[in-house]
């Protein structure tokens, strides 16, 4: 597997299953009827941001990752990330390798620790990676998540310091 920059190019083989995963409601906090345009926007990054694909031996897309500043001005100095691999990758080590890359790069580009605003607390996959990679819990917003099965759940706050 390889990771690399994500070019325009690339949004073809994204959309897909970044659709298919904002449809299903269960993740992410974007609105589920999140149309193309909406979508590109949201994941295609421009600098200072950045937006990785995972791709196999044969350039297939296994899944996306977009970083850069989680807010602007004096705050600008938190890295933030969004990940999403393609479900029907199966168990490859996708979101891993996504994750250690994205974090390596954050180190890099001298950005003082790393946030995500909303875990979904169902998301146990997810929130098992990400302590996995030495993030933590800082606080979770009871009820901040509607999730379509569950109801309300809650919405992990999760940071790693560099």
């Amino acid at each position: 597997m390889q990771i690399r920059e994500a070019t325009a190019a690339d949004w073809a083989a994204i959309w897909p299953f970044f659709h298919t995963i904002v449809a299903a409601g269960d993740t992410y906090t974007y609105p589920r009827d999140m149309d193309e345009a909406a979508g590109r926007a949201a994941w295609m990054l421009e600098p200072p941001g950045r937006t990785f694909v995972a791709v196999d031996e044969d350039g297939t897309v296994l899944g996306s990752a977009k970083t850069g500043p989680n807010h602007m001005g004096g705050a600008s100095h938190i890295a933030g990330a969004s990940f999403m691999v393609d479900p029907g990758c199966g168990v490859k080590g996708v979101g891993r390798a996504l994750g250690e890359h994205v974090l390596e790069w954050a180190r890099g580009e001298g950005y003082r620790a790393m946030q995500f605003n909303a875990v979904v607390e169902t998301n146990t996959r997810a929130v098992a990676l990400w302590k996995s990679l030495g993030f933590e819990i800082v606080a979770t917003l009871a009820e901040g998540f509607r999730h379509p099965e569950h109801g309300f759940v809650g919405l992990h706050i999760m940071y790693q310091r560099f």
